[in-house]
């Protein structure tokens, strides 16, 4: 929605359950994942914020390869005016990427 401070605790308590979690994440990818989620958490500026989502992305869809992320359906979703992807526990679409100027704007590509 814009808000980066919002954003940027999250990346927080994201970077906080890697690091709980490291046990079950593979060491390489346990890095990268802390890396762009602490990139996050320290950027002040939204856009900044938006653009290490796609990487950060990108790792936890790999992740999501290698261990099961929910108990429940998770969806990977894809903005095409982007070109990156995310993932979501919701099919509805909410674009992180263009927040509310396209908030609806992406599709499904899979369900994880």
């Amino acid at each position: 929605k814009g808000n980066s401070g919002a954003a940027a605790l999250s990346a927080t308590e994201l970077s906080t359950a890697f690091t709980a979690g490291k046990e079950m994440i593979p060491e390489l990818m346990l890095a990268s994942l802390v890396k762009d989620a602490d990139a996050i958490a320290k950027a002040k500026n939204i856009k900044v914020q938006r653009e290490k989502l796609a990487s950060l992305s990108v790792g936890m869809i790999e992740l999501s390869k290698t261990i099961k992320l929910s108990a429940d359906p998770v969806y990977e979703q894809y903005c095409p005016m982007q070109k990156a992807s995310w993932l979501s526990s919701s099919k509805s679409i909410k674009n992180p990427y263009y927040g509310s100027a396209m908030l609806t704007c992406g599709s499904v590509r899979s369900t994880l």
